[in-house]
């Protein structure tokens, strides 16, 4: 404690910034080295190096005569591993992989791929395994120098100034997926072909390029392996945002569209229930001729079918957290493909309405589209460059005629968020919104409700039915 109390953080960000400059080469470069060696020394190999250096400590302070035990043991640690190194050069593979994917995959939960792998060595491939490496994951320059780890400011003097933690908070948050331990090891004949299974589990939604893979190869004593580089097309995994389990709920205006109200949706055509028969107009679909009434009559009879409407609503999104809030934006979009992922697309339309570089309308429901699209979408959503509340507010009336009612989901809580939903609301449109924040207000507003970032499932599951 004495030692982090002597330590000097510098209070001008400036020179934080400064010292940061300096640290980042080091912290760059030691992270690449860190990397190298945990890809070709196995936990065996780490464990005979560490145990080498407590006995080679522990032989230091002892006589010669006391110590020969001790340097026999470390004699046969440092041969064993020698000879460990010596047969990796004989660990060879030659190998041509096609990879297999799903269509999609979900952020946060294990997914299967598959290889189908030939052996091109003249020789049998023994004691073998296929791993995917992730993109890079260390930080940017720019991003170090800025980066404000959550909760830094509790760590001692040391910590903060030397920021290491930081720079591992950054790493873990650009790791687009963690590699699965995969139990059956490969086993090949010369000219074999065999379909091979691993496991990733991506951490982050949208798109992940796969274009490094890699075969591990062990020396006999199981100390230290070879990674050699597989031939292998690149392939890209699309990866959905995580959902969330809901209860059940109905969307704001879903009262409209009860039997007897007032449909002000857009149709999707005549598929309701047979009415009666009416003689052809230009236009009318073949699928509807009543064909043997035109047989009876000589003239062409369709058949006329009750129209069927369907509620649209909104999903509106908010792409402008606060700083620092980027945390809550990508919970918020959890919280929005949740809602895609449990509407009954059949039986209404969804608009997805959202801020991204530029205005985005994406319609899904029966008729246009699937509500995976919607979720595709949402997998590449990204922030917005700069609040644009207004903008938003415009695209919503812009498509007010169409709409029964809108739901926002907010990526925390301002005055200008009350404003936008107030002015909504005046428009006339029917709208509720769910704030992603990191504690609600004492007295929340009608119509809005709050569910914590850190008990996002648990709060979600406590929505009213009337949202």
């Amino acid at each position: 404690m004495s030692t982090a109390k002597s330590i000097h953080v510098p209070k001008n960000p400036e020179a934080l910034v400064g010292f940061r400059s300096i640290l980042y080469p080091f912290y760059f470069h030691g992270a690449a080295i860190n990397h190298f060696l945990r890809r070709r020394i196995r936990p065996a190999g780490m464990g005979l190096l560490i145990i080498g250096m407590v006995v080679t400590c522990i032989a230091g302070g002892q006589a010669p005569k006391d110590a020969n035990p001790i340097f026999m043991l470390l004699s046969f640690g440092m041969s064993l591993g020698i000879l460990a190194l010596l047969a990796l050069p004989f660990r060879r593979a030659r190998l041509e992989v096609v990879r297999d994917l799903p269509r999609y995959a979900t952020a946060g939960e294990p997914v299967k791929l598959r290889y189908r792998v030939k052996n091109l060595a003249m020789l049998s491939l023994h004691h073998a395994w296929l791993t995917e490496t992730p993109p890079d994951s260390r930080p940017r320059k720019a991003s170090f120098l800025a980066a404000r780890e959550p909760g830094g400011h509790t760590r001692n003097a040391f910590d903060r100034l030397f920021s290491y933690y930081c720079w591992n908070w950054l790493q873990d948050r650009r790791l687009a997926f963690n590699v699965g331990e995969n139990d059956d090891p490969l086993q090949l004949k010369a000219g074999a072909v065999h379909t091979f299974f691993a496991e990733i589990t991506p951490r982050r939604r949208g798109l992940i390029r796969l274009d490094d893979l890699r075969v591990l190869l062990p020396d006999p004593f199981g100390l230290y392996q070879r990674c050699m580089r597989v031939k292998a097309p690149s392939a890209t995994l699309a990866v959905l945002p995580h959902r969330h389990r809901l209860p059940p709920f109905e969307l704001p205006g879903s009262a409209r569209f009860q039997p007897g109200g007032d449909a002000t949706s857009r149709t999707t055509g005549p598929a309701g229930d047979f009415v009666g028969l009416r003689e052809y107009r230009p236009g009318d679909p073949l699928r509807l001729i009543h064909w043997k009434s035109w047989a009876r009559t000589g003239q062409p009879i369709v058949k006329e079918l009750e129209d069927s409407y369907f509620p649209r609503h909104g999903l509106v999104l908010d792409t402008f957290p606060d700083p620092g809030d980027e945390d809550l934006f990508e919970d918020a979009v959890t919280v929005a493909a949740s809602f895609v992922a449990s509407v009954d697309t059949q039986e209404c339309l969804i608009d997805l309405m959202f801020i991204s570089g530029r205005e985005r309308v994406v319609t899904a429901g029966r008729g246009v589209g699937r509500a995976e699209t919607l979720l595709e979408v949402l997998a590449g959503v990204e922030v917005s460059a700069k609040p644009q509340f207004d903008s938003l507010r415009k695209l919503v009336f812009r498509h007010s005629e169409d709409l029964a009612g809108c739901l926002a989901i907010l990526s925390g809580w301002s005055d200008e968020r009350a404003r936008l939903l107030n002015r909504i609301a005046a428009f006339g449109i029917e709208i509720a919104a769910i704030v992603v924040c990191h504690e609600p207000p004492p007295m929340p507003p009608p119509r809005v409700h709050f569910v914590r970032s850190s008990q996002l499932a648990k709060d979600l599951m406590r929505l009213p039915p009337n949202l």
